[in-house]
């Protein structure tokens, strides 16, 4: 089992910046695949960053490529993404997920592969 938990949301004004972080926990001691997933009022919850916790290797969806990096404090077990540039279609819930990586590269993936999410951390980004 994998227990994570997310902080770093907030309300902030366009063009404004945020770095969300993810502290991991428990049977860490594998192969994941960590990612970012948002999820916006009425909206399908869309991925939007995933890292592989051992290669390093990252994946982004085109809607925040150029806007967004994801990192890892390997020693520390927090998976971060930093948001610059931000726009209010920014807004949404932002979860944080893992999965067991089978490749030493990550794809996105869909939510359903998943099993394992933090509680969410919001982000508002107002014009």
């Amino acid at each position: 089992q994998v227990q994570l938990v997310e902080s770093g949301g907030g309300s902030v004004h366009t063009g404004g910046s945020l770095r969300l972080s993810c502290a991991a926990s428990g049977d860490t001691g594998g192969n994941y695949c960590v990612a970012w997933f948002r999820q916006a009022p009425g909206n399908r919850r869309e991925g939007i960053a995933v890292i592989h916790n051992r290669a390093g290797k990252t994946t982004y969806a085109d809607s925040v490529k150029g806007r967004t990096t994801i990192s890892q404090d390997s020693a520390k077990n927090i998976v971060y993404l930093q948001m610059d540039s931000l726009i209010p279609e920014d807004t949404a819930m932002y979860y944080c997920a893992a999965r067991r990586a089978v490749f030493p590269g990550c794809s996105m993936g869909y939510s359903a592969q998943y099993p394992y999410w933090g509680q969410g951390t919001q982000v508002a980004v107002s014009s």
